[in-house]
């Protein structure tokens, strides 16, 4: 564990009340020791990084100059909210970050008044800071709302979809545009400083409100110069001619991690009579921290780290990550052929597409947090004859969802779909997991929907993808490591709709779908060893089933049993339909789903995740004893032999 780093003003500091009670001049030494804070826990607890750092004097400013939480504030995305955590009565659980019990990783309602909205996906806090500034107008109560949201997350239509209508909010509405890739903004320095504090002052707005009064009296082409004018002049200064039209009054850049710039400005925007008003502040993600600075992903997720030397704890070695196994298998394909393209909404490392960059740069694209548009222009690819690979995480994907049906699934186009973060995801907790995919995919006609159960599956269903030209299919898989098990030299292209048997037997059968198979045959091992005679089925296709070997295993064993990481509505209940339909259940068989419980799971190794939710051998073996009335202990009097 890291040496604990010195911070008196910090100690001095439990709430936001406390840091409005210190001096000016007390708030560098404050925010100095906020960043070695926020630097020593994540090095005892891994997470998100460089962007918490690069907030740290924003976060310190917000705080002082607004009422919170009478104000409310609201992190998009949340991943940078750790200095936020420390200085809202949560310091001496910072450390707990991300751990079983602890502290989520993003702002969480459930935690703290001081989060007033959760968030752990991008670009919702202008929506939500809306809708909280216009209640309390509707109300006649005080309080503004304070959007932070970054550069990336603004490439995202729903920020903009926002903006339109923020007017309705007026003053109550401060939106902070933080911008650390210097996308936006030309380079900070002292006059655009100088003009931002100026045009925020009272004064000034004053003087605009006036001149703006008596432009309207002026007849109708000299009013509508006297504006462009005045928008011109100030869009030419400062960049903000967009966000003008938006409805914002805009004020920046400004340096986000210059203090005496920062508290004057937004003291200025919150006392001010006109809005909504748009901060542009200018920050550097991992800021005060060298190998954060250094790093090409500024620190953004890291492991457990060394904090002299910045040197992350690494994983044990081992099988290749799924993620990995997927950019591979698709660069053999691109490779194989020409029109196979890759897409992803801002994550090419997190995908793996990265690596197919690499190779075929010219046929990749990175539409930015678009994920709507992501699928829909996937639509036009596959409709133009090209074979995309629409690459995006489960929980991310749901953003998309009216497209996948209305683009995709009711044309049916053949866009492939590469689902990454399958299932329970460990210390991102419930945001992240993907329990919903095969529910909300194979319900759709026309869709093909696959779960690899191991890595060498997963070659083959990406193969299987490529040369599906039907319809829309999907290929599910884990967040994590492999099994270990050899690589196919040559893909297989898998039957549409046809699963495998991994172990005969005779009373019991264990269908399973996805990476659950490991534990199914521990479960079979078991009951194998209590006497019963256990079948082991990857049936690898969520939508279509394979109807001939379920209704098979369903006639011939007494027990049947679904097992998949996902939540009510997948697997399971198009086995019990399956069933149903056909009368199967009619006989005596004892039928049961193994899913994902109805709740939203919180943070834990993943492992312990799916042990808590009842998916691992012990309970396989427990919910087919239950059925058969037997107990751990043995088989009871009546069992069948």
């Amino acid at each position: 564990m890291t040496d604990r780093p010195l911070t008196p003003m910090l100690d001095r500091v439990d709430v936001p009340a406390d840091l409005r009670k210190l001096a000016p001049e007390d708030l560098r030494q404050l925010a100095d020791e906020l960043r070695q804070e926020v630097i020593s826990a994540v090095g005892v607890t891994g997470g998100h990084l460089g962007s918490g750092l690069g907030v740290v004097e924003l976060t310190t400013a917000i705080h002082y100059a607004f009422d919170t939480p009478t104000d409310r504030l609201i992190w998009d995305v949340g991943h940078q909210c750790y200095p936020h955590k420390i200085l809202t009565g949560r310091r001496d659980r910072i450390r707990t970050l991300r751990q079983s019990g602890g502290l989520s990783g993003f702002t969480k309602r459930a935690e703290s008044d001081y989060d007033p909205f959760g968030a752990a996906h991008s670009s919702t806090s202008i929506s939500a800071a809306l809708g909280f500034a216009v209640a309390n107008k509707m109300k006649g109560q005080p309080g503004k709302a304070i959007a932070v949201i970054g550069d990336g997350a603004m490439s995202a239509g729903m920020a903009y979809e926002a903006m339109n209508n923020a007017r309705e909010a007026g003053n109550r509405l401060v939106v902070i545009l933080n911008d650390n890739d210097m996308s936006i903004a030309p380079p900070v320095g002292g006059l655009s400083a100088y003009l931002a504090r100026i045009v925020s002052s009272r004064e000034f707005l004053s003087v605009r409100d006036t001149f703006k009064r008596l432009a309207r009296k002026l007849p109708g082409p000299l009013h509508k110069a006297a504006r462009k004018t005045d928008e011109f002049a100030r869009g030419m200064a400062m960049g903000g001619t967009l966000f003008e039209e938006l409805g914002f009054y805009y004020v920046g850049p400004i340096d986000g991690h210059n203090l005496d710039q920062l508290i004057p400005v937004l003291e200025n925007v919150r006392d001010a009579a006109e809005g909504p008003c748009l901060i542009h502040v200018v920050t550097q993600k991992g800021k005060g921290y060298g190998p954060a600075e250094n790093a090409a992903d500024k620190y953004h997720g890291v492991q457990k780290f060394d904090v002299v030397t910045g040197t992350q704890a690494k994983a044990p070695p081992g099988p290749p990550s799924y993620t990995n196994i997927f950019a591979q298998a698709l660069i053999a394909e691109a490779r194989r052929d020409p029109s196979v393209c890759a897409i992803t909404a801002a994550m090419p490392s997190g995908t793996g597409l990265d690596k197919f960059q690499t190779v075929f740069p010219d046929r990749i694209f990175d539409v930015g947090i678009a994920e709507q548009h992501a699928v829909t222009f996937a639509a036009g690819l596959a409709a133009q004859g090209m074979r995309p690979f629409c690459a995006i995480y489960s929980t991310f994907l749901q953003r998309a969802y009216d497209q996948v049906v209305h683009d995709v699934a009711i044309q049916n186009l053949p866009v492939r779909f590469a689902i990454d973060r399958a299932g329970l995801v460990g210390a991102d907790g419930s945001t992240h997991a993907g329990s919903f995919d095969v529910t909300y995919l194979a319900s759709l006609p026309n869709f093909v929907v696959m779960a690899a159960a191991d890595e060498a599956e997963l070659v083959h269903m990406v193969h299987t993808c490529a040369m599906h030209d039907d319809g829309p299919i999907a290929v599910r898989y884990p967040r994590g490591n492999g099994t270990g098990i050899e690589l196919p030299a040559v893909p297989e292209r898998l039957e549409i709709g046809k699963g495998r048997i991994i172990k005969e037997g005779r009373q019991v059968a264990i269908l399973s779908l996805g990476t659950r198979l490991e534990e199914a045959v521990k479960a079979a091992e078991a009951l194998e060893a209590k006497g019963l005679s256990t079948t082991v089925a990857d049936l690898r296709f969520a939508k279509p089933l394979d109807e001939a070997m379920i209704r098979k295993l369903l006639s011939t064993h007494e027990v049947a049993v679904t097992v998949e990481e996902g939540a009510i509505g997948g697997l399971g209940a198009h086995v019990l339909t399956y069933a149903s339909d056909l009368g199967l259940t009619d006989a005596g068989l004892k039928l049961r789903t193994m899913r994902l419980p109805d709740i939203f799971q919180d943070q834990d190794k993943p492992e312990k995740q799916y042990a808590d939710a009842r998916l691992d051998a012990d309970a396989i073996v427990d919910t087919v004893l239950t059925a058969l009335r037997h107990n751990s202990a043995g088989l009871d009097a009546g069992a069948r032999a």
